[in-house]
């Protein structure tokens, strides 16, 4: 009978790298922070994270060379699924660059409504982006908070075309619906009761000690970080990087109303949140100019132009508008597109959403490129993240609002 050693005799070769002390740990695509389109791989020293991997591929549609195969009016349907938390907003992008393209002005009142949808478009992205940090961090009735005040805002986009989410709403030289009167009293409603809110949702969390000693201080980025990762939006201004393309470079009617750029210096995650929490301020303030000066006149440029489908009134009574109609409708024959390139950007929720188009005489985009915020924003994550804890991973995460249909193209 043999008797085993009270002890382990066996020889075990000694550590001679950093790494062997290392674990590797998959965070998502399954996590709920994640949204299971997301995936870090992640590099451990107990909960310490030495380093993270973003990698992409998850929701992967092919974006782009759709829109070599669909007319400039049919892509916006596609717009829709880039950021499908701000929908106007790519739909007010994407008509941005084609209408730069063609040298298209549009009328002052289509100006004004794509600028009202694109706040509107702001608030409801904000909204849930510092929601879904709270929910996060454990903030429940704050996500509730924020997520009601997202209903209305649906409400009023699907009064104005029908759709709730996906809205598909602009068109080459104008927008699909006007606004009505209905639509009008919607957002004043909106404008009058969403402060109130706002300011419970302050209460609720910017002086929250649990939310503040999991935000501050964590995931900093530095100003120079910001402009060597070609960051933009809150997650750049956050860091001190004064840039808004609103003011900067301003399209539609911005350079009308009196709005301020919102910053901080941190750098943190609790800088995001409050540079958002703010933003959603300044855009209440460009709404309410807005919504009381919109122009009359036409929402569409007009049938001369032949580029956006003429109203009944103008196909009934006018040579120009049914000739229009029958070749945007019914004929091989659509709107002229010069053989040239054109970029043209706007401020997105999340920052500077762009579009390099290419035409070659056709009605669709020979080349359809965009430039979206999120993957710069998520090549940064592994320097904010290096040194602190898995915990934080979700914070930081939430933090840059990343949107995966943003990623892969």
């Amino acid at each position: 009978m043999s008797i085993a050693p009270d002890h382990d005799t066996r020889v075990r070769p000694a550590a001679t790298r950093e790494e062997d002390y290392l674990w590797t740990l998959n965070f998502g695509p399954q996590h709920p922070a994640t949204h299971t389109t997301l995936r870090l791989v992640l590099k451990l020293e107990g909960e310490r994270v030495v380093d993270a991997m973003p990698e992409m591929g998850y929701l992967h549609s092919g974006f782009e060379k759709i829109g070599e195969h669909l007319t400039f009016n049919q892509y916006v349907t596609v717009t829709d699924r880039m950021n499908y938390i701000s929908p106007m907003a790519n739909n007010v992008a994407w008509h941005h660059a084609v209408e730069t393209l063609l040298g298209i002005d549009l009328t002052p009142r289509c100006k004004v409504i794509r600028t009202i949808v694109a706040e509107l478009a702001r608030i409801s992205d904000h909204l849930l982006c510092n929601g879904a940090v709270g929910l996060d961090t454990g903030a429940f009735t704050f996500f509730l908070y924020g997520f009601y005040q997202r209903e209305v805002i649906y409400d009023i986009f699907e009064t104005l075309c029908g759709a709730r989410f996906t809205n598909s709403y602009t068109r080459v030289g104008g927008v699909s619906h006007d606004f009505t009167p209905l639509v009008i009293e919607k957002i004043r409603t909106f404008l009058r009761t969403f402060p109130k809110t706002l300011n419970d949702m302050e209460r609720l969390l910017t002086r929250n000690r649990i939310f503040v000693d999991r935000t501050k201080g964590v995931g900093v980025l530095t100003k120079e970080q910001a402009i060597n990762g070609g960051a933009t939006g809150p997650v750049a201004r956050a860091s001190g990087v004064t840039r808004d393309l609103r003011k900067d470079e301003p399209y539609l009617a911005y350079s009308d109303y009196d709005f301020q750029i919102c910053c901080a210096a941190a750098g943190d995650c609790y800088a995001r949140y409050l540079v958002r929490m703010q933003e959603m301020r300044e855009s209440l303030k460009i709404l309410s100019q807005a919504i009381e000066n919109i122009p009359a006149g036409e929402v569409n440029v007009g049938a001369d132009q032949r580029v956006a489908r003429p109203t009944k009134e103008q196909v009934y009574s006018t040579i120009e508008g049914t000739i229009s109609h029958f070749e945007l409708s019914m004929s091989n024959r659509s709107f002229e597109v010069p053989y040239e390139e054109s970029y043209a950007a706007i401020e997105a929720p999340n920052g500077e959403l762009g579009f390099y188009v290419v035409g070659d005489g056709d009605d669709t985009a020979y080349r359809a490129r965009c430039r979206p915020p999120s993957v710069l924003h998520f090549s940064l994550f592994p320097q904010l993240i290096r040194g602190h804890t898995l915990s934080d991973v979700v914070a930081v995460l939430g933090s840059l609002n990343i949107i995966a249909a943003e990623l892969d193209r």
